[in-house]
């Protein structure tokens, strides 16, 4: 992850991850692009839609996160939230419980709790922060089964100048649930892969026993 964001390039970014890029760049800790717009992002071109701009950020890091996102309403969900369970804002307390991730509106798009909690883009939560965990230098992407990866390792400067989950680390996350969007963005990242990064994400989803697998054993894009 970086803490910065190169400007050469950002008149090329969509604008609502050149929106999210700009409230980001001063955030004190790692950062990264990722979801759908990361996809895009190395491509280098808008393929589909887009509900909303996902960001990754270390869970570790949630109370800065919270300071520096201070006047947005923030709805936080972690692994025993319940939609009963969201009936007011998270002010950063309690702490968060791997994994989780945090739905943010702006402060001028400023409105109601929405209906059970559940954020939408419609809403105007246009931002989704995936809390991610760590073990020392290590970015743990799974638990079970254990997959981790140095973070300078899986995030580099996109053509998009801003820091962005690579490629296979991408797809190792929407292996996991094979919705047609993630199946879409696969097909599209796939020829793109080198034969270091096929490697990389064959070896990490083999543990899961994965679909994908035959796509990754070819040289070619996807049948």
């Amino acid at each position: 992850m970086s803490d910065s964001v190169s400007h050469a390039t950002t008149n090329r970014v969509p604008e609502p991850v050149a929106a999210l890029a700009a409230q980001m760049a001063s955030f004190p800790a790692p950062w990264a692009l990722c979801g759908g717009w990361a996809v895009d992002a190395w491509l280098g071109r808008v393929t589909r839609e887009h509900g909303d701009v996902d960001v990754s950020v270390f869970i570790q890091d949630q109370r800065a996160l919270f300071e520096h996102l201070r006047g947005w309403q923030l709805l936080a969900h972690d692994a025993g939230w319940q939609p009963k369970d969201n009936d007011e804002w998270w002010d950063g307390r309690p702490l968060l419980n791997h994994p989780a991730h945090i739905h943010g509106r702006p402060p001028e798009m400023s409105g109601g709790m929405p209906d059970r909690g559940i954020a939408t883009a419609e809403d105007g939560f246009s931002l989704d922060i995936q809390l991610d965990d760590r073990a020392g230098d290590d970015w743990i992407l799974s638990r079970d089964p254990m997959i981790r990866v140095s973070p300078g390792n899986a995030v580099a400067e996109s053509p998009w100048g801003l820091p962005t989950v690579v490629p296979e680390v991408l797809l190792a996350f929407k292996a996991r649930d094979l919705r047609r969007r993630d199946k879409l963005d696969f097909q599209a990242l796939l020829p793109r892969l080198d034969q270091r990064q096929r490697d990389w994400l064959r070896d990490a989803i083999s543990l899961m026993g994965h679909p994908w697998m035959s796509d990754l054993s070819g040289n070619g894009g996807v049948r």
